[in-house]
């Protein structure tokens, strides 16, 4: 068995963990202030962090090893990122956090049918189950 650090489920339940923190801490957060605004804040917050992360550790590289592909790839993925936040404060702003975060959580079925269509990617009649259920599921919690 692999060691927690090296296991993708210990990083995955974690992203989870910290994901539900960003939504509680995120709610309270949005309530006196324009949600732009906090998403600009947090982005702030998040870029220093991770600046940090990376300058501590010694992992930054130049940005001549990166490829084309991976540029264009990595700047699409910041502006999907900067627009879920974007929609995700504002929703937050709107509506319960006990009701946005499970839709949001619909990613996981936009993931599995893109994952699928875009990068040919199978999963089993099972695994499409499981997604079935994690989208009923959301949409359960978010209307009840």
């Amino acid at each position: 068995m692999q060691i927690a650090t090296q296991s993708w489920l210990t990083w995955a339940l974690l992203a989870a963990l910290f994901a539900g923190m960003t939504a509680i801490f995120a709610k309270v957060g949005v309530s006196n202030v324009n949600s732009n605004f906090a998403t600009f804040l947090r982005t702030i917050v998040v870029v220093f962090a991770l600046g940090l992360l990376v300058w501590t550790t010694g992992e930054t590289q130049p940005l001549s090893t990166l490829s084309a592909k991976t540029s264009v790839f990595l700047i699409l993925s910041g502006l999907a990122t900067g627009a879920s936040w974007l929609c995700y404060f504002r929703a937050l702003q709107l509506g319960n956090v006990s009701q946005v975060a499970p839709i949001d959580k619909l990613s996981v079925v936009f993931v599995a049918l893109m994952a699928a269509v875009f990068l040919g990617e199978k999963m089993s009649v099972t695994g499409w189950t499981g997604v079935g259920l994690i989208g009923l599921g959301a949409i359960l919690v978010a209307v009840a």
